[in-house]
């Protein structure tokens, strides 16, 4: 009983989540901020990617 992703999406979500840690390791904040987001999103690549867009870091 798991999320499966395949196909089109599957290969959607490794871009997403590939562009989402390149925006975190270039960001300007902490050290420990950016190793949390990081692993969020290559634990739960989903979820950890929607969090990161809803909560993480805010420009402007």
């Amino acid at each position: 009983m798991g999320i499966e992703v395949g196909g089109f999406f599957g290969l959607l979500l490794l871009i997403l989540n590939v562009w989402a840690i390149i925006k975190i390791v270039q960001g300007s904040t902490s050290t420990e901020s950016k190793v949390l987001w990081v692993v969020l999103i290559l634990v739960l690549p989903l979820i950890g990617l929607i969090l990161w867009f809803l909560l993480g870091p805010k420009n402007g």
